[in-house]
C-alpha cells in the first residue's frame, strides 16, 4: 500500500512540474487538477486527511474555475474548506497541524478563482506551497515534500524567467530599442 501511495505522489510531482510551466491559466488548471487528484489520493493513503481533502477540493475547484469564477463559486469552495476543517478539528479532534493544510488550501482556492494572470497566481502560490511543504514534512510525506519543493522551484523559475522577459527592451524593425 505504501508503494502505491508513493506512486500517486510521484505522478502528482510529474504532472505539477508540467503544469507550473504552462503560460496559459486554463492549461495550467487542467494539468494541475490531475496532479492535485493524484496527490490527494497519496495523502489519503497516508492517513493525512487534511491534505487529502484540501487537494481533492482543489482538483475539483480547478475544473470548475475553467467555466466559472463567480463569487458564489469562491464562497462555495471557501465554505467547503472551512466545513472540512471544522469537522476535523471539532469532531475528529485532529492535531493543530491541519491549520497549516487548510490555510494552504484556502490561499490556493482564493488565488485560483479570483486571479486570471499566471504570474500573479505564481506569486500568490509561493505562500501556499510553502505551507504545503511544512505540512508534508510534518506528516512525513516523501512525495508530498518533493511535490511542494518541485512546485516551489517551478514557481520561482517561471517568475525569474518572466521578470527577465519583461526586463528585456523590445526591438523595433529598425533594430532600435523601444
Amino acid at each position: 500500500m505504501q508503494y502505491l501511495a508513493e506512486g500517486f505522489g510521484a505522478l502528482a510531482v510529474i504532472l505539477n512540474f508540467i503544469g507550473y510551466r504552462q503560460n496559459h491559466v486554463d492549461r495550467y488548471l487542467i494539468i494541475s487538477a490531475g496532479a492535485l487528484l493524484s496527490v490527494s489520493i497519496h495523502f489519503f493513503m497516508l492517513d493525512a486527511m487534511a491534505a487529502g481533502v484540501g487537494c481533492m477540493l482543489a482538483s475539483i475547484r480547478n475544473i470548475v474555475a475553467l467555466k466559472s469564477r463567480a463569487h458564489s463559486i469562491l464562497a462555495l469552495f471557501v465554505a467547503a474548506n472551512l466545513a472540512f476543517f471544522a469537522f476535523e478539528w471539532f469532531v475528529l479532534e485532529h492535531s493543530w497541524i491541519i491549520i497549516i493544510a487548510y490555510s494552504s488550501s484556502l490561499i490556493f482556492t482564493i488565488g485560483s478563482i479570483v486571479l486570471r494572470d499566471a504570474m500573479k497566481i505564481r506569486q500568490w502560490f509561493l505562500v501556499a506551497e510553502s505551507l504545503g511543504l511544512a505540512y508534508a514534512l510534518l506528516v512525513g510525506s516523501i512525495f508530498g515534500t518533493i511535490f511542494n519543493i518541485s512546485n516551489l522551484f517551478s514557481i520561482i523559475t517561471k517568475l525569474i524567467q518572466e521578470k527577465r522577459r519583461l526586463a528585456k527592451p523590445e526591438q523595433t524593425s529598425d533594430n532600435h530599442t523601444v
